[in-house]
């Protein structure tokens, strides 16, 4: 992989990644540029532990208290989901329900079904349903999403 680093004077900061596969290695490299390095922070158990937001597969409220589901990991987080989406402030999690984000960077597939619902299959295997309420709007963003890619 060839890098090119340079410092400049003046005008705009400028990341431009080129890749012809997003391989893991990439994947990481755009991860950190859209997250900033930001981490969510949340419980584990007893312990207090950070979790990347391109890691989160999605987040779901369950009985008033939120978490957070990586393939690895299930995270409890302070807040409400109106809050943590705004915290996230990234157009790659999407409400899906009243109850659930996910991150549509983790979706394998997606299939229609009746009552203009959507089963999105995660990566791992989790099958997650958008609601007829916010399933349009789901759609929408995929068309526009798929674009940017």
């Amino acid at each position: 992989m060839k890098v090119d680093i340079r410092k400049i004077e003046t005008g705009d900061d400028e990341v431009i990644v080129r890749y012809k596969e997003e391989t893991g290695r990439i994947r990481k490299i755009l991860d950190v540029l859209r997250d900033g390095g930001e981490k969510l922070y949340g419980k584990k158990e007893s312990d207090v532990v950070s979790v990347i937001p391109g890691d989160i597969l999605y987040i779901e409220s369950v009985d008033d208290k939120i978490f957070a589901y990586t393939c690895d990991d299930v995270i409890r987080l302070e807040g409400t989901l109106a809050g943590i989406i705004q915290k996230l402030g990234d157009e790659r999690f999407f409400r899906c329900s009243k109850s659930m984000i996910i991150n549509i960077d983790k979706v394998d597939s997606l299939h229609s079904l009746s009552s203009n619902r959507i089963d999105a299959t995660m990566e791992g295997g989790e099958h997650i349903m958008i609601s007829r309420t916010y399933a349009s709007e789901f759609r929408r963003i995929l068309r526009g999403y798929s674009r940017e890619r």
